[in-house]
C-alpha cells in the first residue's frame, strides 16, 4: 500500500442488487497520491476480487486501473490489489459477507491506441 488512505469518493456500482456492491472509489492516500479501491466478490484470496465489467465504466477520465485483471468469460473480472483492512475505511462501506475490498492503482493514460493505416 502507497501510505494511509485519508478519503473515498464513490465513482460508481451496477452487477448486484444487494448492499452497495459492487462498487468503484476514487481513493486519496495521506502521501498525496491517488488510486481506485474495488468493492466486489470474494474469490477465497484476499488479495482478489470480482467485479462486473461495467464497473470499470466509471473510472475517471483519462486514467486506468494499474492492475493485473483477469476476464472470467461470464461477463466479470478478477481484479488483483491491496486487500483493504483498515477499520476507518471498511466502516464507510457497505459489505455483505460475500463481498471484500482491495486498493489498485489509478494510472494516467497516455496511450489510446494506434492509428489505423491502410
Amino acid at each position: 500500500m502507497r501510505g494511509k488512505i485519508t478519503g473515498l469518493t464513490f465513482l460508481g456500482k451496477g452487477g448486484s442488487e444487494v448492499t452497495g456492491c459492487p462498487s468503484l472509489y476514487a481513493t486519496e492516500f495521506d502521501n498525496g497520491e491517488r488510486g481506485y479501491l474495488a468493492q466486489g466478490w470474494k474469490t477465497g484470496r484476499p488479495e482478489v476480487v470480482e467485479i462486473p465489467h461495467l464497473l470499470l465504466g466509471f473510472v475517471e477520465p483519462n486514467t486506468f486501473v494499474g492492475s493485473t485483471m483477469t476476464d472470467t468469460g461470464r461477463g466479470t473480472f478478477t481484479l488483483t490489489g491491496e486487500p483493504i483492512t483498515d477499520p476507518e475505511v471498511l466502516a464507510q462501506l457497505d459489505l455483505a459477507v460475500n463481498e471484500t475490498a482491495v486498493e489498485v492503482p489509478m494510472l494516467r493514460r497516455t496511450y489510446y491506441g494506434a492509428a489505423p493505416t491502410e
